[in-house]
């Protein structure tokens, strides 16, 4: 059984270490980029001893950090002071266990028009603003948006915001400026939106949680509870040993009392029938 405590107490303190996460981030934060543009990049990170590090892929290169070859470290950032097209690609937060953050698609455009969109997933329920713009020209000029190559709307100031956003309106989004041409492609992501209710003791039950949702409370519990639970792990464990040390140690000890008495009683009934 202390074996069994201990063996518990290994996969927990696994379990609480494992939370620990990192999340990238970018400014100026869009998922598309003039070339030539100034951009940061940063892994805001819940354990600085877990040495995260920025890397990406490319067209080019695979798995490359930032510093070798491309980019400026500083700190838990990397500075990249003039992108261009060949710095397009896939970038992510990387521990030294391998342990990766959710990784963001940057693209660069030789072009004169992009699309300034989340780089981020976005909540549902939120509203998102996307800014269709020149890199010479004021950014208010008209501009047509596209969704999954089919027209959605023509704004004449160049904004266009989606109210309230669903899992509908994920997608890949472009625009178009009449004379200045037209941007790249991003995909906008929305994720369901994580929200823990606490119902009235003598309400009904609140809906089942969603998947998002159960992964958030799992990480909430073990985040609050892990240190007692280990805690508790350990003693149970401590006294279990010292209680079966006890029993043992008893059950080693002759009964030297009933041992005198039986042979005592023996004795006298030996005497009392001598003749």
């Amino acid at each position: 059984m202390g074996q069994m405590s201990l063996q518990l107490l290994f996969l927990t303190s696994l379990i609480c270490c494992t939370t620990n996460q990192a999340r990238l981030t970018v400014s100026p934060s869009s998922s598309q980029l003039f070339y030539g543009d100034f951009v940061s990049l940063s892994c805001e990170e819940d354990d600085s001893s877990a040495g995260w590090t920025l890397r990406r892929n490319t067209t080019f290169e695979t798995r490359t950090q930032c510093g070798d070859g491309w980019g400026t470290p500083a700190g838990s950032s990397c500075n990249i002071s003039y992108v261009d097209p060949l710095d397009s690609g896939v970038y992510w937060c990387e521990s030294r266990e391998k342990a990766t953050s959710k990784s963001i698609h940057l693209t660069v455009s030789g072009g004169s028009v992009i699309l300034q969109s989340p780089v981020l997933p976005v909540m549902e329920g939120d509203d998102v603003t996307l800014l269709c713009k020149t890199k010479t020209t004021p950014s208010n000029l008209p501009a047509a948006f596209y969704k999954d190559g089919s027209l959605i709307r023509k704004q004449p100031t160049g904004h266009m915001t989606i109210q309230h956003v669903s899992r509908s309106d994920e997608g890949l989004y472009k625009c178009d400026i009449s004379g200045h041409g037209q941007s790249p492609s991003s995909w906008i992501t929305v994720t369901g939106e994580l929200k823990i209710t606490a119902s009235a003791p003598d309400s009904p039950l609140s809906p089942e949680p969603t998947s998002p949702q159960l992964v958030f409370i799992l990480i909430w519990y073990l985040m609050v509870f892990c240190p007692y639970f280990i805690s508790t792990l350990l003693l149970v464990s401590l006294y279990r040993h010292r209680t079966t040390g006890q029993m043992l140690k008893s059950h080693a000890q002759p009964k030297h009392g009933f041992d005198n008495n039986y042979d005592d009683g023996i004795h006298a009934v030996t005497t009392e029938h001598h003749f």
